[in-house]
């Protein structure tokens, strides 16, 4: 009996990971995640790869002395030159000769507002007009906190906030919480989706075919049924494995070579705090496993009592929905995670895999809620087996007309 499923298995996994679309898309994953993170950084990096020669004239006399620092950290050569009468005419006649990229004047004004004139060959880029811009104001701002008494070091740090749950139902989701609950639960509809929809193809193609036929004449219908979800199941984790592992290593090495090479750009390395720690992995994959096995086992169920692509697209609109609903929760209950509708919603067994998610990344979800989760998806998989398998065996030799609800019904008693 088990070297029949094993079989399907191993056929279904091969065929999968073999072929032209599960190479281009499991090598366009982590590009894409490339592209989108670390890319435009290293673009910008390269337009201002070469350092660029500036000058300072300050007026105030106080201002040259901690705002070189930071332009020499944001990777400009910085000279200082005294101010007189005939400071402007002078360095533009240097930046015309090709002994300057450009100059900054200072004055009273940029002690105040931080407001400054910045001279320059070209239009400068954004990274280099952000870097000027902010040095500039950060340096006055920290000029005249001091002067006030003020100590400057914690408020230009960025301050910190120090956050206390009272309530043993509170939640404290952060920035970083946020950004893995709202992803993670996007990323985990379109996988679920992507993975059923090729179940069911699967089971349409091979009736269309005739050739399931064939294939039942040496085995029995769940049997296949099984082979085919596990196998696409077990190619759906190969690729989310060496998706998880390339993106935990793009962002983690690469994002450091980044600072490395620019140091002013160290707030990328808040980045490295969404690579999620190896539990949040481990519940992650669990929720897809579980939101997989139940979604496939009805897209089979659809593909079996199918004919034709138009009607599968058809019978597919239901479990749709049923993905649907729980991506236009997800806000709310990330929002809201404790309320008793984000409670009872991310228990429902179809909808747990995105919205329990969703609460486990933002914090603050009792531990045997999640259990109790797992326990209901795992009982909802079992249903599903139940009901789909019958459908299966007796839709996957059907073939005519699609059948009524009330034929399903009968197909499921008298299978």
């Amino acid at each position: 009996m088990w070297h029949n499923v094993l079989a399907v298995i191993r056929r279904e996994y091969l065929q999968r990971v073999r072929s032209k679309w599960f190479i281009t898309a499991t090598v366009a994953g982590p590009l894409l995640m490339a592209a989108v993170t670390v890319l435009p950084a290293w673009l910008a990096i390269q337009g201002e790869r070469d350092e660029f020669k500036l000058a300072i004239v300050d007026g105030t006399g106080v201002l040259s002395e901690r705002l070189v620092p930071r332009l020499e950290n944001g990777g400009f050569e910085v000279e200082e030159v005294r101010w007189h009468a005939d400071v402007v005419t002078e360095l533009r006649e240097r930046a015309n000769g090709g002994d300057l990229g450009g100059f900054i004047m200072v004055d009273e004004l940029t002690l105040e507002t931080g407001e400054a004139i910045y001279y320059s060959m070209d239009v400068p880029s954004g990274l280099r007009r952000v870097t000027v811009q902010t040095s500039i104001a950060r340096t006055a701002l920290e000029y005249q906190l001091e002067q006030r008494g003020v100590d400057a070091g914690g408020l230009m740090g960025g301050g910190a906030l120090e956050i206390e749950v009272i309530s043993e139902a509170g939640s404290d989701i952060t920035e970083v919480g946020f950004g893995l609950a709202y992803v993670g639960s996007f990323f985990l509809y379109m996988t679920i989706l992507l993975y059923a929809v090729a179940v069911m193809r699967a089971t349409l193609e091979e009736k269309t075919s005739r050739i399931v036929e064939v294939i039942i004449s040496a085995m029995r219908p769940w049997e296949l049924m099984l082979g085919k979800i596990v196998g696409v199941c077990a190619v759906s984790l190969t690729q989310m494995a060496i998706w998880i592992s390339a993106t935990a290593a793009l962002v983690a090495g690469g994002i450091p070579m980044i600072i490395v090479a620019r140091p002013e750009l160290t707030n990328l390395s808040s980045i490295n705090e969404l690579v999620p720690g190896i539990s949040l992995v481990i519940l992650f994959l669990g929720f897809f496993v579980f939101g997989f096995l139940m979604y496939s086992g009805l897209y089979a169920a659809v593909g079996a009592m199918c004919n034709t692509d138009e009607e599968a697209q058809q019978a597919q609109f239901p479990m749709i929905m049923l993905l649907i609903v729980p991506i236009l929760m997800v806000m709310p209950v990330i929002q809201e995670p404790n309320t008793p509708m984000a409670v009872w919603l991310s228990l429902f067994p179809l909808f747990s895999p995105i919205l329990m998610w969703a609460r486990v990344a933002g914090g603050g979800v009792p531990g045997w809620q999640v259990l109790l989760s797992f326990i209901l998806m795992a009982l909802m998989v079992w249903v599903i087996a139940w009901i789909a398998g019958r459908i299966y065996k007796v839709g996957i030799l059907m073939s005519g007309k699609r059948p009524t609800l009330p034929e399903l019904w009968r197909w499921v008693k008298e299978a």
